[in-house]
């Protein structure tokens, strides 16, 4: 099933793609022209962002089904791949029709993160390596690794200088994804541009959020624009993506040359439908009928099934539930028997007992997905903000339980 069953439906939230100008005055492409990572190009410049436990080969062959974007990997830990851990390779799964093979990697050590690259150049045949500096989980920075890393500039650079220097033989563009910072005391997007610019990066991608907001109230996308503005390689911008209408008005507003889409694309695959009609400019928004959703949600099942097999796939079609039904009139009970599915044969009896008739609930459209939380401060190690440069070596529990950014 390429996409959504049915015909889209005009919604009237996305608009026609408006013109971009430089500061200037001059012209510039439009983002239809699609984004150039490297020698790697993508007709939509829509990355999907890596998940923990959702980004695997299924859901990206689910989204891809929906529209062209760059559809990125599980994020891997360096030190997981060297040491050939097994979850960790399992992690490398790429359908038979995926053409680019997109990974992020996360690492602290610079040397462990050359390794890394080069294993999944020489050995995998990736595409493209996006290195994460952008996990908030206080056992990580409390480490000094995810978001709390990129305050050591220098150790910062030789991370991205190692992995630039493994991929470069193999012509793989190397990028890196950050926060705006720590906190709004300590800031350090504008330095990480710089570094990743200077040291080969192919892009830089900025979730408009610190580590200490994690991911409640707004993305600040001004600090996007700034970014965009202070370098020279291209800016994707990540953060409140909840509808097409929205990474328009981000790239209209920053001027970046993509965006990331995380939470966003919970339950809801077809956004990337959306997406790739609003940067051709044309008005279309996917609201699918609950029968058209649950004719989503089979098929998200079907791809865990073929590759984890059936009982397996079923269960972990589970966490996807309530990210499917959000706002539609299911009922607990069916949504309780949805979360303990181990058989084709059960889903479809449960999702047959849905009205598919029913419309999608359009009071969720525009609103935050998938977690949110409170602001808190960032446990960092003792004496860590006391200066930039790195003292000492990481401990290398810092790569453990890493969750994206």
């Amino acid at each position: 099933m390429p996409a959504v069953p049915g015909p889209a439906r005009d919604g009237g939230r996305i608009g026609r793609l408006p013109a971009r100008r430089r500061r200037d005055g001059g012209a510039v492409a439009t983002v239809t022209a699609g984004l150039d990572l490297g020698r790697v190009h993508v007709d939509v410049p829509v990355v999907l962002a890596p998940m923990a436990g959702v980004t695997n080969v299924a859901f990206r062959r689910l989204c891809a089904e929906q529209g062209a974007g760059l559809y990125v990997c599980e994020m891997i830990t360096s030190r997981g791949l060297v040491e050939n851990d097994r979850v960790s390779l399992s992690m490398l799964t790429f359908a038979e029709g995926e053409q680019v093979r997109s990974v992020q990697l996360y690492g602290i050590d610079p040397e462990t993160v050359g390794k890394a690259v080069e294993i999944l150049c020489a050995d995998h045949g990736v595409d493209h390596v996006d290195l994460n500096f952008g996990c908030p989980v206080p056992k990580i920075t409390r480490k000094g690794g995810g978001s709390a890393l990129p305050w050591k500039a220098t150790l910062l650079g030789q991370i991205l200088t190692e992995a630039v220097r493994a991929a470069e033989p193999y012509g793989v563009p190397v990028t890196m994804k950050t926060r705006k910072g720590i906190d709004e005391d300590h800031l350090t997007y504008l330095d990480a541009g710089r570094i990743a610019q200077d040291t080969g990066c192919a892009a830089i991608a900025l979730h408009g959020r610190t580590a200490a907001q994690h991911y409640s109230g707004q993305a600040d996308w001004n600090a996007i624009g700034e970014l965009k503005a202070a370098v020279d390689i291209p800016v994707l911008g990540n953060g409140d993506i909840w509808e097409a209408a929205d990474a328009l008005a981000m790239v209209e507003q920053t001027g970046c040359d993509g965006v990331v889409v995380g939470r966003g694309c919970l339950g809801r695959p077809w956004l990337f439908r959306d997406l790739a009609a609003a940067f051709e400019g044309r008005t279309v928004a996917t609201l699918p009928n609950l029968g058209e959703v649950t004719a989503v949600m089979r098929r998200h099942a079907q791809l865990l099934g073929e590759w984890l097999g059936e009982e397996r796939g079923c269960v972990e079609f589970r966490k996807h539930v309530a990210w499917y039904l959000k706002g539609f009139p299911a009922g607990s009970s069916v949504r309780e028997r949805l979360g303990h599915v181990s058989s084709y044969r059960a889903l479809d009896e449960l999702l047959e007992d849905l009205d598919p008739d029913v419309p999608f609930p359009v009071s969720e459209l525009g609103v935050p997905r998938g977690r949110q939380g409170s602001p808190r401060k960032v446990v960092l190690p003792e004496g860590w903000l006391d200066s930039r440069e790195m003292v000492g070596a990481l401990d290398a529990a810092a790569e453990d339980a890493v969750s994206g950014g």
